[in-house]
């Protein structure tokens, strides 16, 4: 059996030490080597080419943001990010993930030797699912080119959307937050409301809903419970709880559930999916996005049999083809798109694209 190599990156030797047993104790992968900064970085992956690299944020000589950026433009490397830096830094974590980062996982702030034990789960599948994972080479876009909603679709292609008609679910996980920002960035505002469950530790999802807000034409929001469910809206499940749908009369509104985690995440796609099923039925479209794992296919398809159109994204676009080739195999998926189509895709069965 191939196993993994991986380059760990942090200026702490006890970090070092921790991650690499973690990692060595796992038949499937190996550290290859580690480095303090990137400087040592940059000679260790020349010499050792490693399939996945480890980094920190805060590292001496260049900070690790800086060198994940260097990283991806020449030389693309499957990434996961390793800090220290909890919601206060939920901002440099989203803009690691925007550089090209495959996922990442949080130190503990106390005890960081049991801490570091207790995520050594996450840790490796997030190893695992990076070494997989699809990485190009990140280029900066210009805002000036960016694609608008008006470019995909007129505002004047559709009016009068009403809340009780239909909604959008969509799930995503790993590579989700930048195939959000393409799809969510191109919705008008008279599109359905949408509803978003995005992996997503607590303390990320409300910096990940006001970075879309700013991008976005549509009002994006970290969803709390009862908001009405309104066109032009999209609510993103927090962190901490999983997201539904509910109804009152013909008016929908979020709900939200501190239940045990489904699948291992709370927030869980499948219970989001399982909602809209009981509360929109056929009125509802669906969307799975890159992820690892399987949560979502049970939901997916269970909407799919209650006669929503449902949409997978196909594995090219995918950073990780693991949730919609989970739903594609269980025969929920009404049509396989690449992530630029799907836009078009969903307003035109919306009634919203002309």
């Amino acid at each position: 059996m191939r196993q993994i190599s991986v380059l760990v990156v942090d200026d702490s030797a006890l970090i070092q030490t921790l991650i690499s047993e973690i990692i060595n104790a796992e038949p499937d992968m190996h550290v290859v080597g580690v480095a303090v900064d990137p400087y040592a970085a940059r000679e260790k992956i020349k010499a050792l080419n490693p399939d996945v690299i480890t980094l920190d944020v805060e590292l001496p000589r260049m900070n690790g943001l800086e060198f994940l950026e260097r990283l991806m433009r020449l030389r693309p490397t499957p990434v996961v990010m390793v800090s220290s830096l909890t919601g206060s830094g939920a901002s440099t974590t989203l803009r690691a993930l925007e550089l090209g980062a495959v996922d990442f996982v949080l130190k503990p702030n106390i005890d960081v030797q049991n801490g570091l034990a207790e995520l050594a789960a996450d840790l490796t599948e997030k190893i695992r699912a990076a070494a997989a994972a699809r990485v190009v080479r990140y280029v900066e876009r210009d805002p000036a080119k960016s694609l608008s909603a008006d470019t995909v679709l007129p505002a004047e292609a559709s009016a009068g959307i009403r809340s009780d008609e239909t909604i959008i679910v969509i799930g995503a996980s790993t590579g989700g937050t930048e195939a959000l920002k393409d799809v969510l960035e191109r919705i008008p505002r008279n599109a359905p409301p949408i509803l978003v469950t995005q992996h997503m530790p607590p303390g990320f999802t409300k910096s990940f809903a006001e970075r879309l807000d700013r991008l976005c034409q549509i009002d994006v929001c970290e969803a709390t419970s009862g908001l009405r469910l309104l066109a032009g809206n999209a609510y993103i499940a927090p962190g901490s709880a999983h997201l539904l749908v509910t109804r009152r009369g013909l008016v929908g509104h979020t709900g939200l559930s501190d239940g045990p985690p489904v699948n291992r995440h709370r927030p869980s796609v499948d219970v989001l999916f399982h909602s809209a099923t009981e509360t929109y039925g056929k009125r509802a479209i669906g969307v799975i996005l890159t992820g690892m794992g399987k949560d979502g296919a049970e939901g997916m398809a269970e909407l799919h049999a209650a006669g929503a159109f449902t949409v997978a994204q196909d594995e090219a676009s995918c950073v990780v083809f693991g949730m919609p080739k989970a739903a594609i195999d269980l025969g929920g998926v009404t049509k396989i798109a690449p992530l630029k189509e799907i836009v078009n895709i969903i307003l035109r069965r919306a009634g919203v694209a002309r």
